[in-house]
């Protein structure tokens, strides 16, 4: 369902007044189940978390640390995407995965995660100080965009109280519609619904409409996708290309399986 990098994610802030709050969204029927494989028989590792924050500059937002150690300043280290460095359709998918709903296709991102977007979306990159680098997917109007980054900071709910503190900055027209607690037992996450009159480096499409969503990942660190598009064509599509491609995200150097089993 969070740092802003190349977009800002966060779906759900206090409403102004001049949109009602809408009801907590469910989470889709399909659900995935992700199973942790390891490749190499790994003794004595010890894993060390080191927050630092995650910087997108194209939305000119910014996500900060704040978990262990001292919340670092945010340094973007990359000031323009890169339209060069393409994903291409998953030709051989993540062992025993399914295939996607139609309209959508499986990508082997070259960051090492596996999610499904929308069939013909164009692929785009941010670096990030912290993490994988801030990848974005986008609709071939560019009027609808995924946004996927690592988060800095040590759950979903601190991400999202950073986002939402007067410490960072948000996009003009900020007015968020929801935050909810998607935390289920199997799934620890936290989804954060907004509109925003502007997006930095996107076309001018009236008011966008944003859901974001961070969670914990099975290899045990907190991604964000944000969904991104006109709140002019209704607000359905962006959480359904959200949902699609957090039920198949699958995180770097994991194999995770798809199960379509309804909760």
């Amino acid at each position: 369902m969070g740092g802003s990098p190349a977009w800002p994610s966060a779906p759900g802030w206090d409403s102004t007044g001049r949109f009602p709050a809408p009801e907590p969204a469910r989470r889709p029927g399909r659900r995935l189940v992700w199973s942790v494989v390891v490749g190499a028989a790994v003794v004595g590792v010890a894993v060390s978390l080191v927050f630092t924050l995650v910087v997108g500059k194209d939305d000119g937002h910014r996500r900060s640390a704040a978990s262990v150690g001292p919340t670092h300043s945010p340094s973007p280290t990359k000031a323009s995407e890169s339209p060069t460095d393409t994903g291409s359709p998953s030709s051989s998918p993540s062992p025993s995965a399914s295939a996607p709903p139609a309209g959508y296709e499986l990508r082997d991102d070259s960051e090492g995660f596996r999610i499904a977007v929308p069939e013909g979306w164009s692929r785009s990159t941010v670096d990030s100080s912290y993490g994988i680098a801030v990848v974005s997917y986008r609709s071939p109007d560019r009027e609808h965009r995924l946004q996927v980054y690592q988060v800095a900071e040590e759950s979903p709910k601190a991400s999202f109280e950073l986002y939402l503190s007067d410490q960072t900055p948000k996009p003009d027209g900020f007015e968020e519609l929801g935050l909810t607690d998607l935390d289920d037992g199997r799934f620890t996450g936290s989804r954060l619904e907004y509109l925003a009159a502007t997006i930095r480096g996107e076309p001018d499409v009236g008011t966008w409409h944003a859901v974001d969503e961070r969670f914990v990942a099975p290899d045990g660190n907190i991604y964000a996708v944000a969904s991104y598009g006109p709140d002019s064509d209704g607000r359905a599509d962006e959480l359904a290309h959200l949902t699609t491609a957090v039920d198949w995200f699958c995180p770097p150097n994991t194999v995770c399986d798809a199960d379509p089993a309804v909760d």
